[in-house]
């Protein structure tokens, strides 16, 4: 029971942490303005109506009874009432109470002038609203009406609106400066969530000054040095594989010349392929190392991107119909290289490549079907981890050193996004490839 009420109110709570902070800081001074508002209006306000109200038709009723007394003058009672009193009264006879009632409910003023008109006039009728700030009063007499004009401040306290002001503005005044300064509590936090999600982007954000509360300020220092320490890293690996690619290659091209003196050529054939296969290799491995290039973030189209990539292999086997236009920000030579990776390996293995994209609420998926043997559902973790080769479905070849994949994985995974493979309506393989914007 307890766990689904819990689930309930998560459900009902804001997910961001400004909100509940503004909900913790708004809802007392709610809770509070609301419990004095409520005591005020029952203990005071309504109490007090309802005594003034009394009050003035106990003189109304004074009035009547006073009328009734034959030693006094009608008229000079009626100008003595209105005099002392300042409620005009007048006597219209052989007249009737009016049928329409314009008696307001909800108005609290109402309510106690009918309970307070019911238990002292039998026949009885009133309007509060056609008159500004007087109450049309018509009580039943003999066979007529007296006609009563009553100021409203004669039943109602206007210290309820004063009231209802100081209580109200000073809260508004209290969740506007408590706005003020939960925004630039929260605002350290986002600048350190956006910094983190470009710098896991690989963007550069140059210098992250951290901000705010002490600990948001420490969080800020550490993802600073973790940054710097990673980046540290990169560099030293770019410059030991720079460092490794000049050191390999001058023998590599020593081999290839002795190569050339070998007079038997099936031995120099099968040396040479060798020393290709091994500069092939190191080419991919220095390319698959060093991915995440300098390469800027740009807002491009991808879809035609994707056309372009596709004309480009003037290949009939290859398909692409969507030509909507959808705009993301990224590092253009690294989506158009995973594309071509993808790709070759489709057309390596297949008759028939269908290549298709969609627009999500939060992602743009791109989708790549082939007609080929496909790859068993137990190896689709597998073929992303580098020089991993399928000697199944796929078969092996000497063209790959098995770093495609691996390098295309890296490449969507540094733009945030990943890759599923899937099963295809073509009876292939299907690559879908999520890439958030």
């Amino acid at each position: 029971m307890f766990y689904g009420l819990n689930k309930i109110i998560k459900k009902i709570l804001p997910k961001q942490l400004f909100y509940r902070a503004l909900l913790i800081v708004a809802a007392p001074i709610i809770i509070l303005q609301i419990t004095i508002s409520i005591v005020f209006f029952d203990s005071l306000w309504i109490k007090t109506n309802k005594g003034m109200t009394r009050a003035l038709l106990g003189e109304i009723k004074f009035f009547i009874n006073a009328y009734d007394n034959e030693q006094y003058d009608k008229d000079s009672l009626t100008n003595l009432f209105q005099e002392t009193h300042e409620v005009q009264a007048e006597y219209f006879p052989h007249s009737f109470l009016p049928e329409e009632d314009l008696e307001r409910w909800f108005s609290p003023m109402d309510r106690t002038l009918r309970r307070e008109l019911k238990s002292k006039f039998t026949e009885y009728w009133f309007d509060t609203t056609s008159l500004k700030d007087f109450i049309d009063l018509k009580i039943k007499y003999l066979n007529g009406y007296f006609h009563f004009i009553v100021p409203k401040d004669r039943v109602t306290n206007s210290s309820a609106r004063i009231f209802a002001l100081w209580i109200t503005l000073p809260a508004f005044l209290l969740i506007i400066i408590a706005l003020i300064f939960l925004k630039n509590q929260t605002r350290p936090i986002i600048n350190l969530a956006r910094a983190s999600e470009k710098f896991g982007r690989g963007e550069d954000i140059g210098e992250y000054r951290p901000s705010g509360a002490l600990e948001i300020r420490q969080a800020g220092y550490e993802f600073e040095k973790m940054r710097k320490r990673i980046m540290r890293h990169l560099n030293q690996r770019s410059e030991m594989l720079s460092g490794i690619s000049h050191d390999l290659r001058t023998p590599l091209t020593r081999i290839k010349l002795q190569l050339s003196f070998i007079k038997d050529k099936e031995i120099e054939k099968k040396l040479s392929d060798d020393v290709i296969e091994m500069e092939k290799m190191l080419n991919e491995y220095l390319q698959f190392a060093s991915n995440r290039s300098n390469e800027k973030n740009e807002n491009f189209d991808i879809s035609n991107l994707i056309l372009n990539t596709v004309e480009k292999y003037e290949n009939t086997k290859i398909s692409f119909e969507n030509r909507s236009k959808i705009l993301f920000s990224g590092r253009k030579n690294l989506i158009r290289r995973c594309l071509n990776n993808f790709i070759d390996n489709s057309l390596n293995y297949s008759e028939k490549v269908v290549i298709d994209i969609k627009k999500s609420a939060n992602n743009v998926v791109i989708l790549i079907d082939d007609n080929g043997p496909g790859i068993p559902q137990n190896e689709y973790d597998n073929v992303f981890k580098p020089f991993y080769k399928i000697d199944k479905s796929r078969g092996d070849s000497k063209s790959s050193v098995g770093l495609g994949m691996s390098i295309a994985s890296d490449i969507i995974q540094s733009h945030g996004g990943s890759i599923k493979l899937e099963k295809s309506y073509l009876n292939g393989l299907r690559v879908k490839i999520f890439l958030p914007f």
